[in-house]
């Protein structure tokens, strides 16, 4: 090559414009070789590529998470629901312990013939149990009765329980509560702890004096804002007066538990409600492990006292403390199935939805599509983009669920009365459903637009 064909090269070279600004202003997406990116700065174009084109039809990509947001929050919430419902069963079922027997007046559902939400100190939440079938008022149960259960075999302690509703007045304050007869044992068969004073005793029991202890929520009624001592005061029930000898701790579990007034059960049947009859009968065993047999050996016992033939239907039912928390795990495990079941009909709905929005959202972006692969996109990118986007719809609202969720639970727990609980797996189930949707439901969309012929998709333009 003579010189002067170089210096023709070399001022050829130097007569080319550099480019400038104007140029890369408008370089909106530079081809993508192979070797120019790394895998993570493929996916961080294909986030960003997949953001823009989410907040360039914001409106539709709203509407589409409205079905994930309605089954997000419906499980959160009522997992919350659920959750705190069984927390203060559990509570209160393990606070009565474990080798505890209820005998009941009158056949039929073993949970609301139990007393459990009447009797003094057995109680849950009147909200929580309304929707259980109502107790009969049958009356079948003597003190008699009561005497003779507590000779069985492998029972340590036995209390007949009589159990009123009344008003109790101290001064110018008032309360209106459950006013029970108890046995002197029945503060060890349900593991009641004295906060002030002491239990009545044995004597007040035989004696039938007028004497009460007060539940921590009476106490709190009656004597709290005025900050004086309870013990030896004088309260009114009805037209008679009783002097408070103790006042409970907190006992805690359903929200009634520690609403309650104890009088000794002799001075109840003689003075509360003389008709001869107890409501029910707590009995404690000694093991956990000879629950089955005693009770047998009680239903035989009273079926010969009540005079009842084999075969026919008995006028009492008896239930563990076992079998009350058996029962409600059932109640609760068909509420989880139910709530389940409408939440995953949610979810298909609004995973659907993505998905019909995501295919036409192909349709729509052939020719961005096409431009892509021709500046060397490849097909994974593409899949990826549109995969980024269906799971990015689901996440979106999966999260704006699961806070509405959240403050739904919380009202609901609040309106039971019940505790509001957060577990981890509440918090972290709302994102693993969501990504899972935008997964299942955007993969055929996302597989599609890679699937696009390059040439076929540039013939749009």
């Amino acid at each position: 090559m003579s010189t002067s064909d170089q210096s023709r090269g070399t001022a050829s070279s130097a007569d080319m414009p550099a480019p400038g600004p104007s140029a890369k202003k408008h370089r909106v997406l530079p081809p993508l070789e192979k070797g120019d990116f790394d895998r993570a700065g493929k996916l961080g174009i294909n986030f960003s590529v997949a953001g823009e084109a989410l907040w360039a039809n914001r409106l539709r990509s709203l509407l589409t998470t409205l079905g994930i947001f309605i089954g997000v929050s419906a499980v959160v919430s009522m997992v919350s629901l659920i959750q705190g419902i069984s927390a203060n069963w559990t509570d209160t079922i393990s606070s009565l312990g474990s080798n505890m027997i209820i005998i009941a007046p009158g056949t039929g559902n073993n949970v609301a013939n139990s007393g459990i939400s009447s009797s003094g100190g057995v109680s849950v939440s009147s909200r929580v149990t309304s929707t259980l079938p109502a107790a009969e008022t049958t009356l079948s149960l003597t003190p008699g009765d009561a005497t003779a259960v507590a000779k069985t075999p492998d029972v340590t302690a036995m209390s007949p329980i009589i159990s009123v509703h009344g008003q109790v007045i101290s001064g110018n304050r008032n309360w209106n509560t459950r006013i029970a007869g108890v046995d002197t044992s029945l503060e060890h068969i349900q593991n009641w702890t004295i906060a002030q004073g002491a239990w009545f005793t044995t004597n007040d029991e035989q004696g039938a004096r007028s004497v009460v202890v007060l539940g921590q929520t009476v106490y709190q009624q009656l004597f709290s804002a005025s900050g004086e001592d309870p013990i030896g005061k004088t309260i009114r029930i009805g037209n008679q007066l009783f002097r408070v000898v103790g006042v409970l701790a907190t006992k805690g579990g359903a929200t009634t538990t520690d609403d309650v007034v104890f009088v000794p059960f002799s001075l109840a049947l003689e003075r509360l409600k003389n008709n001869g009859y107890v409501d029910q009968i707590i009995v404690r065993v000694n093991d956990a492990s000879n629950i089955d047999a005693v009770q047998q050996a009680i239903t035989a016992l009273l079926e010969q006292r009540h005079h009842i033939a084999r075969g026919s239907a008995d006028d009492f039912n008896l239930t563990s403390s076992k079998q009350l928390l058996d029962t409600f795990n059932q109640i609760l495990s068909l509420a989880t199935a139910l709530y389940i079941t409408v939440a995953s009909i949610s979810l298909t709905v609004g995973g659907v939805g993505i998905m019909n929005i995501m295919i036409v959202s192909v349709t729509e972006r052939t020719r961005e599509i096409g431009i892509r692969m021709s500046l060397g996109a490849q097909r994974q990118d593409i899949r990826n983009q549109f995969l980024i986007e269906a799971v990015t719809l689901s996440l979106v609202g999966g999260v704006i669920g699961m806070l509405f969720g959240l403050l739904l639970g919380f009202v609901l727990t609040y309106r039971l009365e019940v505790p509001f609980v957060i577990t981890p797996t509440s918090l972290l189930m709302p994102f693993v459903v969501s990504a899972g949707v935008g997964v299942i439901f955007g993969l055929y969309p996302a597989v599609r637009a890679a699937r696009l012929d390059p040439i076929e998709a540039l013939r749009s333009l």
